[in-house]
């Protein structure tokens, strides 16, 4: 009979044969697992904890692996994603002591195959446990040394490197494998900020106040989602990088506002929080499942301004006149290479055809939508990813084809004094690098009309 350690990682050796073999998201599948699990709270936190670890460091788990199997392509799945499991407890995990993880995966080992997978397992760890792992300094390669060690594929390390220099590409692929800092948006309209800290800290749960937004606040010490104040509703978690977008839209009360790639209602909700409630927020979304999240986050924060539907961002002159919205967020499907230490499994999925896809999708969708913007309105365009054709080449080749258009100057004085010498500021927009704020990577510019009367064709 199992006992609770054994089935703790065989919950986590299926979750990582489900993701990292079929294909599916790790927050979903983590997710729905532990709902089934009936697991312990503390239990939960390591189940995560060994899952997203795992991931995170697939490929550096890959190349100790295959270091000690003599054949590797001959492991059936289930035993290549035990290897891993296992080699990231021991290597990455202090609390866990190496006898006790050599005789859980062994016992999986005999349970879910035979004997002599059994003592394959048991002869690899315990060399391991012998002799240590190899040395990733020693691979000569700077570009595949890196891969490695920070388990990022090689083509994208490749391709930073081309974008951004081996100091910001080593520098984002070693914050990419660290833990991130959790970050959470008051609702003003039903506590203020500094009355939630203080509820917080008397409840042993300590915080600092976000630099990014006057909203936002940083969990330093405790579990913010098992607080009451959580199940009210009276914050939101979200990214700093994520709270930065409303922040620079130039919301004012009473405006009509388009949010054309609206889920799952984090930006959304924002803008309405930052419009006191106050005036029109249109939230459209691709795809009608995802369109009732951003309906049913609204509903819990008690937000009345915002009206939902499923469209496509594409066909929304379908839909509303031209110059109907005093400001137009974009916040456009994208390759998500900022968000790789919350969706670890992105970098894996992700190729670099994607990339060029992605890019005239928001092309397209600028394209269509900005007609909908008023003369004296503002579009902010943003990503959750870090690439440049994605961001500043996109951004420049959409204004060389419409010189109507241009970036809003006004948009980096409006930037916190934490981004304003950033290197990632460009005269397109700025790049935040997940090593800037300890945040996810985004890129975020603001557009506007041009007078004609400049403008030469």
């Amino acid at each position: 009979m199992k006992n609770e350690n054994q089935r703790l990682r065989d919950i986590a050796l299926d979750i990582l044969l489900t993701i990292g073999e079929s294909g599916g998201f790790s927050h979903l599948v983590i997710d729905q697992k532990l709902k089934k699990s009936q697991l312990e709270l503390r239990d939960k936190a390591l189940l995560t904890e060994l899952v997203y670890g795992t991931m995170q460091h697939k490929l550096t788990l890959q190349y100790y692996t295959n270091y000690f199997v003599k054949k590797p392509e001959k492991m059936k799945n289930w035993v290549k994603w035990l290897f891993y499991l296992s080699i990231y407890q021991m290597e990455y995990l202090e609390k866990i002591p190496d006898h006790a993880i050599i005789h859980e995966s062994v016992e999986i080992a005999k349970n879910r195959g035979h004997k002599g997978i059994a003592n394959l397992v048991n002869g690899v760890l315990r060399t391991i446990q012998r002799n240590g792992l190899p040395d990733l300094n020693n691979i000569t390669d700077l570009i595949e040394r890196l891969s490695i060690q920070t388990s990022h594929p090689y083509w994208l390390v490749k391709r930073w490197f081309l974008q951004f220099g081996e100091e910001i590409t080593r520098e984002m692929c070693e914050t990419n494998t660290a833990h991130k800092q959790m970050s959470i948006r008051v609702q003003p309209l039903k506590i203020r900020r500094d009355e939630l800290m203080k509820q917080l800290e008397n409840d042993g749960i300590h915080t600092k106040t976000s630099p990014i937004s006057d909203q936002g606040m940083i969990i330093e010490e405790g579990n913010v989602l098992n607080h009451e104040t959580f199940q009210q509703h009276f914050f939101t978690v979200q990214d700093e990088s994520s709270m930065l977008v409303a922040e620079l839209m130039d919301i004012k009360q009473g405006m009509t506002i388009l949010d054309s790639c609206s889920a799952p209602g984090g930006k959304t909700t924002h803008i309405a929080e930052k419009m006191q409630d106050n005036g029109e927020i249109y939230a459209y979304d691709l795809h009608e499942k995802k369109a009732k999240l951003v309906a049913k986050k609204a509903k819990e924060l008690d937000l009345t301004c915002i009206q939902v539907g499923q469209k496509d961002a594409r066909k929304l002159q379908e839909t509303h006149s031209k110059e109907t919205f005093d400001r137009i967020l974009v916040d456009a499907p994208c390759s998500g290479l900022g968000v790789l230490r919350s969706k670890p499994d992105i970098r894996y999925n992700k190729k670099e055809e994607d990339i060029h896809q992605l890019a005239r999708i928001q092309k397209d969708i600028l394209t269509h939508v900005l007609p909908l913007l008023k003369k004296d309105g503002k579009l902010v365009y943003s990503t959750c990813t870090v690439d440049k054709e994605e961001n500043e080449q996109m951004i420049q080749s959409f204004l060389d084809e419409n010189p109507e258009y241009k970036i809003d100057s006004s948009f980096f004085e409006e930037l916190p004094e934490v981004l304003k010498s950033a290197k990632g500021r460009t005269q397109f927009g700025i790049q935040i690098f997940p090593q800037d704020l300890d945040s996810d990577g985004f890129f975020i510019t603001r557009i506007m009309y041009q007078d004609n009367s400049n403008v030469s064709r």
